[in-house]
């Protein structure tokens, strides 16, 4: 018999928070994985903090994306995403050796497709728009964005669980390959490296419409859409396969030099490829993927290091609040600058009227930004905090 201290959720699937375990015959402790559980809560952080820049300057340079190629610490906070998705199905899947196949597929597509629908209703919330006439009027599904965020990692998880269940693990790293060098011929042969000629632009325009993708850019490109979805189907999988080589090693110096050696060389191989295609965050090209599982395979062995090695765990109970509902942190963040957005002050929306009044007043410029971003994951995780407190994990 077990007995499990906490548990709760992440991302894809079921019980994915792993706090402690304790046999209940034995009384010996099970490993703790709280280096993972720490980088997950550290990837929700930093990605809320970079989401949401105050208004009334431009952010510090770090926390802007790439312009295009090149890479900023902003580019990590998605694949970091979906690197620690691949890490909690090392641990969930387990749960799947004793169910019958159709029962295994069952459930992971209807976690994908769940995943996917939250996405899509994030971008069409809050359904509504003011018009110029002073009333609301409805938002035409004809010009939501249908891809994005949450819709990549679900698309994501559920391909990379697929391939882990049905194929060998060879045959998975060599799926794996193929994906990333068959995205770098089509994205060579079918266009240029440029925004509106990469392939992955003309497929979402002829499949999904220029209407139904991201404008951000001022033109119509998702850095979400068909095609570069397939490149980040390998940050799970080299997630994934993190998480069991931890698990079976456990979190002692061998595991520390092996995750260490294991980056640099994903790293080094990102800079000898990125002559030739390069680093690029908007295309999610291959040694992206390469650079940025590099970086955190080399964040999480020093994060076992302080917290194993040295026995530095204190600071880490902050993070570990994200970490156990982070995809209810994550929309709550979301939506909720949606609604700071929609909401007019007089001319100017109520995220506008705040910064301008409050945090600009305080710290004129980029600091005042930031302040508004850090105050702002504050108050998400006081959020998260008090679900915590009484024990509320939200599942999918």
């Amino acid at each position: 018999m077990e007995s499990e201290f906490r548990s709760g959720f992440d991302f894809p699937g079921r019980i994915l928070y792993f706090h402690r375990k304790t046999d209940a015959m034995t009384g010996i402790e099970k490993p703790r994985y709280l280096a993972l559980d720490v980088l997950r809560g550290m990837t929700i952080c930093f990605m809320i903090i970079v989401n949401t820049p105050g208004s009334g300057s431009e952010p510090f340079a770090p926390l802007n994306h790439a312009r295009w190629h090149g890479f900023t610490p902003t580019d990590l906070v998605f694949p970091s995403f979906l690197f620690v998705v691949g890490n909690a199905m090392a641990f969930s899947m387990t749960r799947f050796r004793d169910l019958p196949s159709g029962q295994v597929v069952g459930k992971i597509l209807k976690r994908t497709f769940i995943i996917f629908l939250l996405g899509f209703l994030m971008y069409w919330f809050p359904f509504f728009r003011p018009g110029e006439d002073g009333h609301w009027h409805f938002s035409p599904f004809s010009h939501t964005r249908i891809f994005g965020v949450l819709q990549r990692i679900g698309l994501s998880y559920g391909i990379a669980s697929l391939m882990i269940l049905f194929l060998p693990k060879r045959s998975v790293w060599t799926v794996s390959g193929i994906l990333l060098l068959g995205y770098w011929a089509l994205l060579y042969f079918g266009g240029d490296y440029t925004m509106l000629g990469n392939l992955g632009t003309t497929i979402d325009k002829a499949i999904l419409g220029e209407a139904h993708m991201y404008h951000g850019e001022g033109v119509a490109f998702d850095p979400e859409g068909i095609l570069s979805t397939l490149p980040a189907i390998v940050n799970v999988v080299i997630g994934y396969y993190t998480g069991s080589f931890i698990r079976e090693k456990g979190n002692g110096f061998e595991t520390i030099a092996r995750l260490m050696v294991a980056g640099a060389a994903l790293i080094a191989g990102a800079y000898f490829w990125d002559l030739v295609f390069p680093i690029n965050k908007k295309l999610w090209t291959s040694p992206f993927v390469l650079y940025t599982c590099g970086l955190d395979l080399l964040i999480l062995g020093a994060l076992i290091y302080i917290t194993e090695i040295l026995g530095r765990k204190r600071w880490t109970g902050f993070f570990e609040v994200f970490g156990k509902n982070p995809l209810t942190i994550y929309l709550l963040s979301e939506l909720l600058v949606i609604l700071l957005f929609v909401i007019r002050v007089g001319d100017k929306s109520l995220f506008e009227a705040i910064n301008g009044a409050v945090f600009q007043k305080i710290a004129h410029g980029p600091v005042g930004s930031l302040l508004f971003a850090v105050s702002y994951m504050l108050l998400c995780w006081s959020v998260g905090y008090v679900m915590d407190k009484k024990k509320i994990y939200v599942r999918v």
